[in-house]
């Protein structure tokens, strides 16, 4: 029997490939069309595995969500109440990692986990850490927003890029402290990493603060 030209569809193969897509052309890029010709395949043989391309588009966040070490939820760490912070810390700069590899996905993946299993198995590990650490439930909801959306912002733009790399765009009379602007985007990487890692640890010794306060007053 004669082996088939194209490998059989699959709904992996599908959204491998519509991730592909959408890293090297953006979101607009994305269409049943486009990814059937793509693909080598007739455009309703994708609605075998996906019944929209809302649903693709689903399976396609969870996917990125999916590479986001969790590890350090483990039950190894839920016994130790002083690990939260850490804990927080390792997984921001997974999430961090994911998001950068795929920055075309961002904004979708921004409103919401809904009923990605890769998405709800994160809220549900760093919700599950913070409560087992001690944190009330209604802050360890807030907290798990709160990196959520600090992680997801610092995802979605560069800061430095933003910055023209013309001298001459800084006018001193106008802007008398952006004398060195234009050198912005070319540390790109640098300010960037930089400015996450200073509001991680921000974020993370506020944190710590108010969890002194809580341990306080309970042992009153």
């Amino acid at each position: 029997m004669a082996r088939p030209r194209t490998p059989l569809l699959n709904r992996e193969r599908i959204v491998t490939a519509a991730l592909r897509l959408i890293d090297e052309e953006g979101l607009a890029a994305l269409s049943t069309r486009r990814l059937a010709t793509e693909l080598s395949v007739s455009g309703p043989s994708l609605y075998n595995h996906f019944a929209t391309k809302d649903e693709l588009l689903d399976a396609v966040v969870d996917s990125v969500i999916g590479e986001v070490d969790l590890s350090m939820f483990g039950e190894a760490a839920r016994q130790s109440d002083g690990d939260w912070p850490e804990a927080l810390r390792d997984w921001a700069r997974s999430y961090r990692a994911a998001l950068a590899a795929h920055p075309n996905i961002v904004p979708v993946l921004a409103q919401g986990p809904g009923r990605r299993p890769n998405a709800l198995r994160l809220a549900d590990a760093v919700f599950g850490h913070l409560v087992g650490a001690g944190w009330p439930r209604g802050q360890a909801t807030r907290i798990g927003a709160l990196m959520r959306y600090f992680v997801t912002g610092s995802a979605l733009a560069s800061f430095a890029a933003g910055f023209p790399a013309d001298a001459e765009v800084y006018d001193a009379a106008d802007y008398p402290h952006l004398g060195e602007a234009h050198r912005l985007a070319g540390h790109r990487g640098a300010v960037d990493e930089g400015a996450f890692e200073t509001g991680l640890e921000a974020l993370l010794d506020g944190l710590a603060l108010r969890y002194e306060r809580l341990a306080a007053r309970r042992s009153t």
